[in-house]
């Protein structure tokens, strides 16, 4: 599934290729994707300007004119690409491309999602606070929105292991099984152990630190690095993420560590594979 790193090289794409065009015509050649699509949906976005793309966690919202936001979610294997006279990306007939969107620079915009995972939706950007999809979410993992205050606070009391806190988006936005193993490895802390212990009884403990300051950096460095190509990841005009040439365990089962002369080790939690060192991470 394309994390936050993705989404986020995705939103920038779409920006600067949608921002104040009108949207003329919506294909919906199904139904549904993961969900129905909203009562409406296509005539609802026609003759809207977008005004802007922007993120939260995983969801690329689309701000239109008249206050409405247009919600994407990419699911496992969501796709956004551009088409048209400036672009090389095929012509919007594959057999996956559910939603062509067509725009006044004769351009379009295709989401296509070949296992249908993805879904969309459609609100009044004033409510978005209530929106079913957004309104649980914990901050974002970046440096001007996650504190280990923040992160403490919401780890603390947990029984669960850090690792399946870390991907539970109440605890932090966007963050994904990719981040999260390479977050725990920078922190120097063990997948197994449990968020209650890192958060301690109060205040903020030096793995909390750790932790805050490693989710800091290795989302900044992936998003500079157009995220992580696993699978079919690639962006809107199809290039490759490079982050993966910077992963240090996810991936790496059975490979030495690159600090400590252990063996990279993979177990499964809550369905999960976990990447980690047994010798660095404690």
């Amino acid at each position: 599934m394309p994390e936050l790193p993705e989404v986020e090289t995705v939103r920038r794409g779409l920006e600067d290729h949608l921002m104040g065009r009108r949207i003329e015509q919506v294909e919906l050649r199904r139904p549904d994707l993961r969900f129905p699509f909203p009562r409406d949906f296509d005539s609802s976005l026609r003759g809207r300007v977008v005004q802007s793309v922007d993120r939260r966690a995983k969801y690329l919202l689309i701000r239109l004119d008249g206050g409405l936001t247009w919600l994407s979610h990419l699911g496992m294997s969501g796709r956004w690409t551009l088409q048209g006279s400036n672009s090389s990306q095929g012509d919007g007939d594959e057999p996956h491309d559910h939603v062509v969107v067509h725009l006044d620079d004769g351009g379009r915009a295709v989401f296509s999602d070949h296992r249908r995972f993805g879904y969309m939706d459609l609100f009044e950007t004033a409510e978005q606070d209530e929106n079913r999809f957004l309104k649980k979410l914990g901050p974002e993992p970046t440096p001007d929105h996650l504190t280990p205050m923040d992160l403490a606070e919401n780890l603390r009391d947990r029984r669960t292991s850090i690792k399946a806190a870390l991907l539970d988006q109440r605890t932090v936005a966007g963050l994904g099984n990719i981040y999260v193993c390479e977050i725990l490895f920078r922190a120097g802390v063990s997948p197994r152990r449990t968020a209650a212990s890192v958060a301690g009884k109060s205040g903020v403990t030096e793995r909390v630190e750790r932790i805050t300051a490693a989710t800091h950096d290795v989302i900044v460095e992936a998003i500079d690095a157009g995220g992580s190509s696993i699978s079919d990841f690639a962006n809107v005009v199809g290039a490759l993420g490079y982050f993966t040439r910077s992963h240090q365990v996810y991936g790496r089962e059975g490979e030495p560590c690159m600090q400590c002369d252990a063996t990279i080790r993979r177990i499964v939690q809550s369905g999960r594979s976990t990447f980690y060192c047994p010798k660095c991470q404690q």
